[in-house]
């Protein structure tokens, strides 16, 4: 198994046979803002959105476990006719199995690329960019950053992505055109409290087990839509508060899933100090907080919307960085943590890619 930490000074690799014992390699890039990091199944390639304050955003990869680094030919930026300047690269996505060269980046200001030879050259789907409800778009406090990106198995022209603060959008004919799909999710910030288009989405998943299943964290709340994003119903209720940034769902319980609330945008840390992941899985109709082995009091720590992930193992894995530098991990689906690692730099991102049998050993 390898576990992939993007961190604000560089991406840290950590491999395992058992769960239990980890071998850490890096920093990898030392010095840039990872602010995500994937190693493609279908080809064993990692993937690095690597930004930097002076020099800027570049996809680069590396086909040897970190060890050489190549920058993409052509990484994805703007036409000069746009008038847009590329800020940060925020999220990378591999396509489906039958497509093994095409990837997906999500930057800021929000766009979508795509490469269609394996990460060498990237182009916009300028149909989102030139969205009609563009000029109504505005940044979250992050920027106006794609982050999400997820893609539908059962439908090779569907996709959905969220952008802060602007929403979930559809494509259901390959990216030409998009739609808006945030019906039943609060943005209270506005004037609306529950507009076409402007909620602070914070990460958007589907669920492996059962695609039609959306989950989002979001600025104001929880949100499930059972319906391809077309409805959301809030499921907030059972948490300590509505707002938060990570989210991840189980690879084969269609309606498990785990959220780690913060206090608030005011102060972003757990609230009373105590450091809980909560689970549901009934979609989010019951929540259980999972704190063994977690700090309970003084924890002031934050977890970005990268930062947590699960494995595809039986039982399945969870994993969390935090800002604070700290990676924990559970081997038996978050009902114990354990500290994975300690003292690396504020962590952005956590990916998991299983390189063996998907039946782990404890």
């Amino acid at each position: 198994m390898l576990l992939l930490a993007g961190t604000k000074k560089g991406l840290f690799l950590f491999s395992s046979q058992d769960r239990e014992h980890w071998t850490l390699r890096g920093p990898f890039l030392p010095g840039k803002e990872v602010y995500h990091a994937i190693r493609d199944s279908r080809t064993g390639r990692i993937f690095a959105a690597a930004n930097d304050v002076w020099f800027g955003s570049q996809i680069v990869y590396s086909d040897d476990l970190g060890e050489t680094w190549i920058e993409a030919k052509s990484g994805p930026s703007f036409s000069e006719e746009s008038g847009l300047k590329l800020e940060r690269i925020w999220h990378i996505e591999q396509g489906f199995p039958s497509t093994p060269k095409v990837l997906y980046a999500g930057v800021a200001p929000a766009a979508l690329f795509r490469s269609e030879d394996a990460g060498e050259t990237w182009n916009e789907l300028t149909g989102l960019s030139q969205h009609p409800t563009r000029d109504r778009w505005h940044p979250g406090a992050g920027g106006l950053c794609l982050h999400s990106i997820q893609l539908d198995p059962n439908n090779p022209l569907r996709m959905f992505i969220a952008i802060s603060a602007v929403g979930v959008f559809r494509t259901d004919d390959g990216g030409i055109t998009w739609a808006p799909v945030n019906r039943g999710t609060r943005a209270e910030f506005q004037p609306i409290k529950y507009p076409d288009f402007g909620q602070c989405v914070h990460k958007l998943l589907l669920s492996p087990a059962n695609p039609g299943i959306l989950f989002q964290q979001n600025h104001c709340g929880v949100y499930r839509s059972a319906d391809a994003g077309e409805s959301w119903q809030e499921i907030t209720a059972g948490l300590p508060s509505d707002f938060g940034f990570p989210l991840a769902v189980h690879p084969r319980e269609a309606e498990t899933i785990y959220v780690l609330p913060l206090q608030g945008a005011e102060f972003r840390c757990p609230p009373e100090g105590k450091l809980r992941v909560f689970r549901s899985r009934d979609g989010g109709k019951s929540w259980q907080d999972l704190v063994v082995g977690l700090p309970q009091q003084n924890a002031f720590s934050s977890i970005l919307r990268e930062g947590m992930a699960t494995d595809n193992c039986t039982p399945a894995g969870v994993y969390f960085g935090t800002n604070t530098g700290k990676i924990y991990a559970s081997a038996d689906e978050g009902d114990t943590w354990s500290l994975l690692a300690d003292n690396l730099p504020p962590v952005c991102s956590i990916s998991v890619e299983i390189t063996k049998s998907t039946d782990a050993q404890k």
